[in-house]
């Protein structure tokens, strides 16, 4: 989502970084490149501006630090002001019991989905959540939150006879309190843009249900109409925090920045995906890093850890250290790397990479060594040895592939169990070491080398 700011900004600060002496030319040239970057990632021109002034500012009140250069040191003013921008520290929801949570936005904008993904977050934190379907309107909302229910072990409290929301959401309250729930989200109605019946509705709900936390559910890709959204609802229903959604696709970026800064509420949570895991909780100081293309290393580790088996890894990293390795291993690391996310989202978590483009190409050499492997039999992945002419025109025909593409495969595989074998004993302790302890999360796929 922050790709083309990243790439605008990245041009910006390029000069500055080895700059040996500030001026008020140079720094004039690059805050003008700086500003131009924001608005055109689709910043609001006044939080632009006042961005931008508050970094001459810092830049003008600040000795230069003799352990760096003082164009690094404007990159760190700059990284300083965007993490102010998007709210320092991280956002913690109320501690109220049972919490109640209301969630608000426009049609559109994913308020259903971020519902169950929050409701997901809460039962991952040991809390028991209860949904509840308050949109009365869009045909299918009520079906496809119990669904999402369903699909996460979720309870969902909803009345499609009622057309009185304020009454649902109080019947909502009491279901929980009756099943033993300690978390009460409100799934609401919304439209394609803000009107007098939406913004009415919501506040007598708001009144009935009397919400801890009142999230404004936000299409990152809104543009400058997300400002207006955003000071509409705070002004009407006092919000208490945002949710973006859509940081996956194609949007510009600019209305984190805009929102946060207008509204003054803090940005809890982002969307990265239409799974209902694709959801974390927004730390400004990753967004910050991966904006000015700085990476998210911390990010990507808490990814990992998440999605890979500690004990599984251990084992990995077993049969590595003894080169004992065969294509039932590979499947299964395969698999660890894709819970991650799709290979550009890994990349741009690593630091200086974020502006590299992956492509399609990638994630296809990737579902098509997939594929291949899954065409063999169990003995013929652990055992590649016996893998013949025949049984290779068998798997390519099966993975719809050419034999050349698993011919391929299979020298790039055994190129890594020879590299293994060399590495047994020392060097292959300070591989392991240096992809994390646990070994086996980390490999790169012999395919996806070329």
């Amino acid at each position: 989502m922050f790709e083309s700011l990243t790439e605008r900004l990245g041009t910006a600060l390029r000069n500055l970084r080895g700059v040996g002496r500030l001026t008020e030319e140079n720094m004039a040239d690059a805050l003008k490149e700086v500003r131009t970057a924001l608005l055109s990632a689709d910043v609001h021109f006044k939080v632009a501006r006042e961005f931008v002034e508050r970094v001459r500012l810092s830049c003008e009140g600040q000795e230069v630090l003799k352990s760096v250069t003082p164009g690094q040191q404007v990159v760190k003013i700059i990284n300083d002001e965007l993490v102010s921008l998007l709210g320092e520290g991280t956002t913690e929801l109320a501690q109220a019991r049972p919490l109640k949570i209301l969630l608000v936005g426009l049609h559109g904008s994913g308020k259903t989905t971020t519902t169950a993904k929050l409701g997901r977050l809460l039962a991952k934190r040991g809390k028991k959540p209860l949904l509840v379907a308050c949109d009365i309107y869009r045909p299918a909302a009520i079906d496809q939150l119990e669904f999402l229910g369903r699909q996460e072990n979720l309870p969902v409290h909803a009345d499609r006879s009622s057309r009185d929301v304020p009454a649902i959401g109080r019947a909502g309250i009491a279901a929980a309190k009756e099943a033993g729930c300690d978390a009460i989200l409100f799934d609401t109605a919304g439209r394609l843009q803000i009107d007098t019946d939406l913004i009415e509705e919501v506040k007598r709900l708001r009144r009935e249900v009397q919400p801890d936390e009142v999230l404004l559910v936000a299409d990152g890709a809104l543009g400058q109409e997300a400002v207006n959204v955003a000071k509409a609802f705070n002004e009407a229903v006092q919000l208490t925090g945002l949710v973006l959604t859509k940081l996956d696709g194609d949007a510009r970026g600019g209305a984190a920045l805009s929102m946060k800064a207008i509204t003054g509420c803090p940005i809890k949570f982002v969307g990265t995906g239409e799974k209902t895991d694709d959801f974390d909780v927004f730390h400004p100081d990753r967004m910050a890093s991966r904006i000015l293309g700085m990476g998210d290393v911390v990010s990507l580790v808490e990814r990992a850890q998440e999605s890979i088996d500690q004990h599984e890894a251990e084992k990995m990293a077993q049969k590595m250290r003894k080169a004992d390795f065969n294509f039932e291993d590979f499947l299964a690391q395969m698999r660890h790397i894709k819970k991650l996310g799709s290979m550009e989202s890994i990349i741009g978590m690593l630091p200086g990479m974020s502006g590299l483009k992956v492509g399609d190409e990638a994630e296809d050499k990737l579902k098509q060594t997939e594929a291949i492997i899954q065409s063999m039999t169990r003995q013929e992945r652990l055992n590649p040895n016996i893998l013949n002419g025949s049984r290779r025109q068998r798997i390519a025909h099966g993975s719809g592939t050419r034999v050349s593409d698993v011919n391929q495969l299979l020298k790039q595989f055994g190129q890594m169990r020879k590299m293994m074998k060399k590495m047994r004993g020392g060097g292959m302790r300070k591989m392991m070491r240096a992809m994390g302890g646990g070994g086996g999360g980390g490999m790169v796929p012999p395919g996806m080398r070329g």
